[in-house]
C-alpha cells in the first residue's frame, strides 16, 4: 500500500472513533443525569443523620452545658438554642426533605460560625481542624441551591408527585 491509502483509512479511523466514543459519553451522562435524584437523596440523608447525630445530645439534656460552651465563645447564650435546633430539627427536615433549602440555610450557618469561632484556630488537618465542618457546609450549600429532588416531601408539598396534564 502507498503512503497516501494509509492516511485517508487513518483518518477514518480516528473520525470513527471520536464519533463512537461521543456517542457513548452523551449515553453516560444521560444515564448519570437520571440519578441525579439519588445523589440528592444521599446528599440529604448523610446530612441529616450527621446533624441529628450532633444535635441530640444538646437537646435531650445538655442545652445548659452548650449555653454555656456558646457564651464562653463570646456569642449570646441564646444562639445556642438557634445551633441546636438547626442541628437537630434541621437534620430531621432534611432527612424527610421538607423545607429543605431552608434547614440547609441553617445548617450552613451553624456551620460557618461553629467554623468561624471553633475550629479555624487549628488549621483545615490539624487536630479539631475545620475539614469536616467545611465539607458539611459544603453538602448544605449544595442543597440550598439543588433542593431536595424528587425523592422527597418538598416534592410531593409543591405538587410535583402528580403527573401534569393527566385528569385525575
Amino acid at each position: 500500500m502507498t503512503k497516501r491509502r494509509i492516511v485517508p483509512r487513518l483518518l477514518l479511523l480516528e473520525v470513527t472513533f471520536a464519533v463512537i466514543c461521543y456517542r457513548f459519553r452523551r449515553k453516560m451522562l444521560r444515564f448519570l443525569d437520571r440519578l441525579q435524584p439519588l445523589a440528592l437523596l444521599a446528599l440529604r440523608i448523610v446530612l441529616g443523620i450527621i446533624m441529628i447525630a450532633h444535635g441530640y445530645p444538646k437537646v435531650s439534656g445538655g442545652l445548659s452545658e452548650h449555653v454555656h460552651h456558646v457564651s464562653n465563645l463570646g456569642l449570646p447564650g441564646w444562639l445556642a438554642y438557634c445551633s441546636a435546633a438547626a442541628e437537630f430539627f434541621g437534620g430531621i427536615l432534611l432527612l424527610v426533605g421538607l423545607f429543605t433549602r431552608i434547614a440547609a440555610l441553617a445548617i450552613l450557618i451553624n456551620m460557618s460560625v461553629a467554623i468561624w469561632k471553633v475550629h479555624w484556630k487549628n488549621g483545615l488537618l490539624g487536630n479539631g481542624g475545620y475539614q469536616f465542618p467545611l465539607a458539611l457546609a459544603a453538602i448544605a450549600f449544595a442543597l440550598i441551591f439543588l433542593g431536595a429532588g424528587p425523592i422527597a416531601l418538598d416534592s410531593i408539598r409543591r405538587g410535583g408527585g402528580s403527573v401534569k396534564g393527566k385528569k385525575a
